[in-house]
């Protein structure tokens, strides 16, 4: 038992390290969305009380914060949307108030249409969300020198400046999406690795472990997804980000083939987890997943280097000509050609993406 405290501590401390380490990239990832969040307050809060004479501009700086945000997505079209939100929250407040008074019955009044308004507007939660607490700060504070619409006034300020920071000071971070492409590339090759080598020893933990990797796929695809369509939608509204738009757009293309060649990947993983429970050695197989892996690898290369998409190219062509079923060395079964045949769509769909048409890639196959 004493023994056993010393490793205690030594997996405590390895914990914090982990734990620090986590806190350092997360605060990191997110100073360019703080000094965008920064730079829009103060020129929110500048604007209303120094040229509008607003005495206390809240509203203009908690629609820029609320409007901002630290959420990845920041396409001017969300950003536009939350804006909307909160300005739809102080309207519908103010004319309330002005109706009928503050009070405590009334405060439920207002919160009840902001939210029956801002649901009937918008399908979105976080739009709904952002009208009701504009809404209770309408309600709750008093009123302006300038009157219950000053705050819409300053929701107003707050929006624009929200709009035109997103596209006069882009986060970088949004626009640096090529770390969800090699995260997907890197774990797509591993698990075509620990399929080859499943099929070589006959190995069904192997076979498993490859599995579990290429089901860990779909949240890289989205979150890349995601990431691609915020950095277009910026470098289409920012004037800064025009020199940007073509390698987006290259990007995109290349994200619709990485999305196919996950779901091939998957589809051979889970044949080869079922195929790999008789214990069978099937060198011929595996050595064919091991030219799939540095094809795969080469196209994930090419988001950095277009010359790997050459490459990529000139090893589908090389490959294509093995994936005969009748040919390949102990693939005598049913089940084993099946794998030889989703190697194909695999192979089929990388040579499109490297520039081939789809009757060149068909017909750098061998026939069925």
């Amino acid at each position: 038992m004493r023994g056993a405290d010393p490793l205690r501590r030594l997996e405590r401390r390895i914990s914090l390290r982990l734990d620090a380490r986590r806190a350092v990239r997360r605060l990191v990832r997110s100073l360019p969305a703080i000094a965008q969040i920064v730079a829009g307050v103060v020129m929110a809060y500048a604007f209303a009380r120094y040229v509008l004479d607003h005495e206390l501009p809240i509203v203009a700086v908690t629609v820029t914060i609320s409007a901002l945000g630290f959420a990845r997505d920041a396409r001017p079209r969300r950003v536009l949307e939350t804006v909307v939100g909160i300005l739809v929250g102080i309207v519908v407040a103010a004319l309330i108030v002005l109706a009928v008074g503050r009070g405590v019955w009334q405060l439920a009044l207002i919160l009840a249409v902001a939210l029956i308004v801002a649901r009937l507007v918008s399908a979105s939660t976080g739009f709904a969300v952002a009208a009701a607490v504009q809404s209770m700060l309408v309600a709750v504070l008093p009123d302006p020198e300038g009157g219950v619409f000053e705050r819409a006034v300053d929701g107003l300020v707050g929006g624009v400046v929200a709009l035109l920071v997103t596209a006069l000071i882009p986060r970088l971070d949004v626009l640096r999406t090529r770390g969800e492409s090699r995260a997907l590339f890197s774990l797509l090759v591993e698990s075509l690795k620990g399929v080859a080598e499943a099929l070589r020893r006959g190995d069904t933990a192997a076979a498993e472990l490859a599995l579990s990797r290429s089901r860990r796929t779909q949240p890289l695809i989205d979150e890349w997804a995601t990431s691609l369509e915020s950095a277009r939608a910026v470098a289409a509204y920012s004037p800064w980000l025009r020199r940007g738009r073509a390698r987006l757009a290259a990007e995109a293309e290349l994200l619709g083939s990485a999305d196919l060649v996950t779901r091939h990947v998957r589809s051979i993983a889970r044949r080869v987890e079922i195929l790999v429970r008789d214990g069978l050695e099937r060198p011929g197989l595996a050595h064919l997943l091991d030219e799939a892996a540095v094809i795969v690898e080469a196209l994930g290369r090419s988001v950095d280097d277009a010359s790997e998409r050459d490459r990529a190219r000139v090893l589908g062509l090389a490959m294509s000509g093995e994936l005969s079923p009748d040919t390949v060395p102990g693939a005598v079964r049913v089940p084993d050609q099946v794998v030889v045949v989703l190697l194909r769509s695999l192979v089929f769909d990388t040579l499109i993406v490297c520039g081939l048409t789809r009757a060149e890639a068909r017909q750098s196959l061998p026939p069925l």
